[in-house]
């Protein structure tokens, strides 16, 4: 099977805010847009935000101690470039839902993982495995 990249469509509540998130802060580019939607080329597959006044509660569930957002979305990164942005996002002072370390350490899918919101409240998690057979592992 040929892998192609996903297509995710998210609500936001402020386009403007969405865009500055996505593209000046993770760096992402913009792709075609309208008054009420934006899409970005979210590492190699297409992220559409689409403008939406309604907000949805944030349900967590535990996940080796943490409260992980149960509605969210990612992207699994190379090692080095999952510490990279997370030193950039640091640096530029990130309210983090779950802060970047290590899950699962010494066990079978441990992984390097961290959370934040967009400005709408949409939650993601930016991984990396070090041994990427780990990823769909029992």
């Amino acid at each position: 099977m040929t892998v192609r990249p996903f297509h995710l469509a998210i609500p936001v509540n402020n386009l403007e805010q969405a865009s500055n998130f996505y593209s000046r802060l993770l760096g992402c580019n913009t792709g075609r847009t309208s008054e009420r939607w934006i899409d970005f080329d979210f590492f190699g597959h297409q992220l559409t935000v689409h403008l939406d006044s309604q907000a949805d509660d944030v349900a967590t569930n535990a996940v080796d101690g943490k409260q992980v957002p149960v509605r969210h979305f990612g992207i699994i990164l190379e090692w080095e470039h999952w510490h990279d942005l997370a030193e950039q996002l640091n640096k530029a002072q990130v309210d983090w839902v779950i802060e970047p370390g290590i899950r699962f350490q010494g066990e079978t899918g441990e992984q390097a993982t961290f959370f934040l919101l967009d400005p709408s409240g949409n939650a993601l998690e930016f991984k990396s495995f070090k041994n990427d057979s780990a990823i769909f592992a029992h």
